[in-house]
């Protein structure tokens, strides 16, 4: 008879959470994985959801279904209970957040209980065993957060203690090694799985940095605002704009599609370039120090004039003006 047993995940798409589905999965549980994304990691996926849910069905046989927590994620950055690691990370936080908000929905998939792809040990801050049974308790999941790579290293579960899942066909994983993982994989035929990686931008050293200061100096922040602090060239200017420069066509394009209603665009009309947003100023000599970094950045000249036409898009007037390539010197200290 077929188990009707559900089992909710939460799926990164990392090789332990792609494990930790087929582990379950093998014992003829139904396993849904839920993708949670915020700005910091993965929001790019809602706009091509259905591609990527082919993708993950197709190359591994799982079901994920993506769900965007960037809201009150934002809201846990202003004061996460249990702290940052070594850069703006609230890890055990977040995992706190993913499992509360799973919790909440196991009765929509009639879900007996959840399960994760951590590892003992493998990760400084949120995988210790000490952390873990933090994550746990204050997610409330303590007797229904099953961690099948590691499982014999902890207390049963409920769904072992039920019999709803073989205790003996689960893992003792532990360590930052991938031996153990990538022997698994062989055995599920998994061979096109991604290389491990931070993935979210708060453990970046660089992006961290502009994302914490922003928090600083930002009352209110929305989704809009982080996600153009990551694209392209940041600049704060001296009246208090803000400013994003693309550093390719993808990047131009990028800014483009995350401009504001009161955000002033800037680009060379006849020179190769970067597309620049200014937010948060209609000061003259900041938009004067936009069009000159526009022109900085943009394709050098070799013989003739360097500097160039800008045109300069307000929301209520546009104008062409004509400037020269701001030197590096004056705005160094202007870089995020």
């Amino acid at each position: 008879m077929k188990n009707k047993t559900t089992a909710l995940a939460l799926f990164s798409g990392g090789l332990d959470s792609i494990l930790a589905c087929r582990v379950v999965a093998e014992q003829g549980i139904t396993v849904q994985a839920l993708k949670f994304v915020t700005p910091f990691f993965d929001y790019e996926l809602l706009e091509k959801q259905d591609e990527y849910k082919k993708k993950i069905r197709d190359t591994y046989g799982i079901d994920v279904t993506l769900i965007d927590i960037s809201l009150p994620y934002l809201e846990l950055l202003r004061n996460p209970p249990h702290g940052f690691g070594k850069h703006f990370n609230p890890c055990i936080d977040c995992k706190i957040m993913m499992l509360t908000e799973a919790k909440k929905l196991m009765d929509e998939y009639g879900a007996s209980f959840i399960i994760t792809g951590e590892v003992l040990g493998q990760r400084p801050m949120s995988q210790r065993k000490d952390t873990l049974r933090v994550i746990e308790r204050d997610s409330r999941t303590d007797s229904i957060l099953l961690r099948p790579l590691c499982a014999k290293s902890q207390p049963p579960t409920q769904a072992e203690l039920s019999g709803l899942i073989d205790r003996e066909k689960l893992l003792n994983f532990s360590g930052r090694g991938r031996t153990n993982q990538i022997e698994l994989a062989r055995s599920f035929n998994i061979t096109d799985y991604p290389a491990p990686a931070g993935g979210c931008v708060l453990t970046d050293p660089n992006l961290s940095r502009r994302i914490k200061g922003l928090f600083l100096e930002t009352p209110e922040i929305d989704i809009n605002d982080i996600r153009f602090l990551l694209v392209g060239r940041q600049f704060k200017l001296p009246n208090g704009g803000w400013l994003a420069m693309g550093r390719d066509q993808n990047e131009n394009d990028e800014i483009i599609k995350l401009k504001q209603p009161d955000d002033i665009s800037l680009k060379m009309p006849t020179r190769p370039g970067p597309t620049a947003l200014l937010r948060h100023s209609a000061h003259l000599e900041d938009i004067d120090f936009a069009a000159s970094l526009v022109v900085r950045y943009g394709k050098k000249v070799k013989q003739g004039d360097p500097e160039a036409d800008v045109t300069v898009t307000a929301p209520d007037w546009e104008k062409t003006v004509h400037v020269a390539p701001l030197q590096d010197a004056v705005f160094s200290s202007w870089i995020r």
